[in-house]
């Protein structure tokens, strides 16, 4: 198992609290009992700068690996990214012994247990903000959010007491938070979204640009 780096506000490996989600994760530890098949940890740096906020894990990489984002194409295409900006050491081989590691940015997901269809219900994100907040606290240094999709700004959003009709989401649009902090969106990096054109490698790399830029800002008005 990855140890989290934040491995006090983790969740129970059993976690009961959301029955729909339980019941998924046990028929897949009957089905596929070599699989993780349980609430994903976070992954990556404790002094993070960087926060990337995803949805929740999917069926054939993180529910499968136990890391977020290993083992599907979204992981792909976002620890390439990574790798592209210096925000990570090693090389991503799809698996949680290949030994990578992340420097300055940490995953953390909005839902921590796999839901049917990869669609949370609103009340399984409420349950689970719980632990997003207490994940996010535990990291003072993060200065700037990636939230990929809707459903995780939204959630991060809430998690800070804001009205998500005042801060809409948008592909690389940025929200200034008020604490010297800030948000900034991408569509999720799906292969649905990339085979549709949704998004494109570009389109998300012009999120990591501006998530540096922020950083630098920050640093030099620190």
């Amino acid at each position: 198992m990855e140890q989290s780096p934040i491995a006090e506000t983790e969740p129970p490996i059993d976690c009961p609290l959301c029955p729909r989600l339980v019941a998924l994760r046990r028929e897949y530890q009957a089905k596929y009992p070599d699989w993780w098949n349980a609430p994903v940890p976070a992954f990556g740096d404790a002094n993070a700068w960087l926060g990337i906020v995803g949805l929740a894990p999917g069926m054939h990489g993180a529910n499968r690996t136990g890391r977020p984002f290993t083992g599907d194409y979204a992981g792909d295409l976002l620890f390439a990214t990574f790798a592209k900006f210096g925000l990570s050491r090693g090389t991503y081989q799809a698996r949680i012994d290949d030994g990578l590691v992340l420097d300055g940015v940490i995953i953390i997901n909005s839902v921590k247990c796999l839901p049917p269809q990869n669609k949370p219900t609103p009340q399984e994100i409420n349950t689970c903000r719980h632990f997003l907040s207490a994940q996010l606290d535990a990291l003072p240094q993060l200065r700037v959010f990636v939230a990929l999709g809707r459903i995780a700004h939204d959630s991060f959003l809430r998690h800070l007491g804001l009205r998500a009709a005042r801060y809409p989401f948008g592909h690389n649009a940025m929200h200034e938070l008020g604490d010297g902090r800030v948000l900034i969106d991408s569509y999720h990096c799906s292969r649905y979204n990339t085979n549709t054109g949704r998004l494109t490698e570009a389109m998300f790399e012009a999120v990591f640009v501006r998530a540096l830029a922020e950083r630098d800002r920050i640093n030099r008005e620190a």
